[in-house]
C-alpha cells in the first residue's frame, strides 16, 4: 500500500580517527579525499575511517589490544575498526611492538603490504597482529563524537569518532583506491576553502569543534572531559527548503544547515 511507511535501514557500526599533529602553523588533522566513484560521500574530504568488519569483533583481539579499563567489548571493537581503517586509508598505524613502543617508521614501511590485504579481507586484523607480534594502541584514542545517519537515508552508519596524536615518524598517505588525495590541514582551513574541499555537515561540525583547541594535547584533554552525546540529525521543512538539524546540547556551535549545503 502506498500509505505504508518505508522500513528504516539499520545503521551499520563504523569508526574513524581524527589524527592530529602540531606544526609551526598550528594543529593539523590528517584527511583524505574520497574517490569520486565511491557510493558514499564521493569526492568529499573526510577523516580516515569506515564500517566495522566481522573481524573487528573477534574476541581474540582482547589479547592484542591496549585499551582503557572501562571500555566495553563493543568499544574495543570500534577502536579496532578505527585503527584498522586508519591504517588502510592513511598508512598510519596505532600499534605497539613487543617493547611497548609505537611501531617506528622503518617497521611501518615493512608492514605497508597489509594495507591492501586488510582492505580486501585477504587477512584478518587478528592474524596480522599475531604474525607481527603487535598490540593495538586503543588507549591512545579518545572518544570525540558519535553520529548516526538520519533515519530517512537508504544507507546509514552508526559512527564513533576518536581523536589521537599521530605516532612519531608516521607521515600518512592515501591509498589511491578509496581515497585519491590526502592532506595535513588546519581544521579551520579545511572549513574555509569550500572551492577546493567538499566538506559535509558532520565533518564540518567536528572540524569546528576540533578548531577550538590550540594544539593536539589540548584537543585530547578537551575530549577526555566531555564524553560525546549521540547525534542523529533530522530533516525539517523551512521557508527556504529542507533544513538538517541536530540536538542543541551536543556541544557544536552550529545546529542546523540547509540541505543543499549540508551534503
Amino acid at each position: 500500500m502506498s500509505g505504508e511507511a518505508k522500513p528504516v535501514a539499520v545503521a551499520v557500526p563504523a569508526a574513524t580517527i581524527l589524527i592530529l599533529r602540531d606544526s609551526a602553523d598550528g594543529m593539523e588533522v590528517f584527511m583524505v579525499k574520497r574517490h569520486h566513484q565511491i557510493d558514499f560521500v564521493a569526492g568529499a574530504l573526510v577523516f580516515p575511517g569506515g564500517k566495522a568488519s566481522k573481524g573487528d569483533f573477534d574476541a581474540g583481539l582482547a589479547d592484542f589490544t591496549d585499551c582503557a579499563k572501562d571500555w566495553t567489548d563493543e568499544m574495543r571493537a570500534l577502536g579496532a575498526c578505527a585503527i584498522r581503517e586508519a591504517f588502510e586509508e592513511s598508512g598510519i598505524l596505532f600499534a605497539r611492538d613487543a617493547s611497548g613502543a609505537y611501531v617506528g617508521s622503518e617497521r611501518l614501511e615493512s608492514l605497508a603490504h597489509y594495507r591492501h590485504a586488510l582492505e580486501k579481507n585477504e587477512i584478518a586484523l587478528l592474524d596480522m597482529l599475531r604474525a607481527e607480534k603487535l598490540k593495538l594502541a586503543c588507549d591512545a584514542l579518545v572518544h570525540f563524537a558519535h553520529w548516526v545517519t538520519p533515519s530517512n537515508m537508504p544507507k546509514r552508519f552508526d559512527t564513533h569518532f576518536f581523536v589521537a596524536s599521530v605516532p612519531e615518524g608516521h607521515a600518512g598517505s592515501h591509498d589511491g583506491r578509496e581515497s585519491v588525495d590526502s592532506v595535513w590541514i588546519r581544521p579551520e582551513d579545511a572549513i574555509a576553502d569550500r572551492k577546493r574541499w567538499n566538506v559535509i555537515f558532520p565533518t564540518k561540525l567536528n572540524l569546528m569543534k576540533l578548531a577550538k583547541s590550540h594544539n593536539a594535547a589540548d584537543a585530547l584533554a578537551a575530549a577526555a572531559v566531555a564524553p560525546p552525546l549521540t547525534v542523529e540529525p533530522w530533516v525539517e521543512n523551512g521557508p527556504n527548503g529542507q533544513v538538517l538539524r541536530i540536538r542543541e546540547d551536543a556541544g557544536y556551535e552550529q545546529t542546523s544547515a540547509n540541505m543543499r549545503d549540508a551534503m
